[in-house]
């Protein structure tokens, strides 16, 4: 998909979505209750999406949400699929992450309607960006080409 044919994906309804600590627990598996509701990490390397790289979209596992583009995956070798763009920015919010001592701190992403975490933006990826969206797995869901309803 072209950044043209990009901008005719109808804006997304960003109404918040909240639901209560057992509702997400009945939707969501362990790992993906622990990685969205926790802030949990899944270890490297272990995740669905590390090494996947069929054509298609990552939404948000949690309320569905377009995240990301195949076409903005690439491989960081950090062993968390990583991407280069955000579909829309206004699809993912970032914050501060001051949770590991003796650290510095770290931007955390979070999806932007049912504040789900997602995992961390560093600044050393690739051009055109120079991002580097390092997400966990259990927090995506991917949509096949042929399964999506935009294109």
């Amino acid at each position: 998909m072209t950044d043209s044919d990009k901008s005719k994906i109808p804006p997304q309804d960003l109404a918040p979505i909240r639901k209560s600590e057992d509702e997400w627990r009945a939707q969501l598996t362990p790992e993906q209750f622990y990685v969205t509701q926790q802030s949990g990490t899944e270890r490297p390397g272990s995740g669905e999406y590390s090494k996947h790289d069929a054509v298609g979209r990552y939404d948000c596992v949690c309320c569905g949400l377009p995240l990301f583009e195949s076409d903005t995956k690439f491989d960081a070798f950090c062993g968390w699929p990583s991407f280069f763009r955000v579909i829309h920015a206004d699809h993912i919010k970032e914050v501060v992450d001051r949770s590991l001592p003796n650290h510095p701190p770290r931007i955390e992403t979070r999806c932007a309607r049912c504040d789900a975490h997602l995992g961390h933006v560093f600044d050393d990826g690739p051009k055109p960006t120079g991002l580097r969206y390092c997400m966990n797995s259990a927090a995506l869901d991917f949509v096949s080409a042929e399964e999506r309803d935009d294109v």
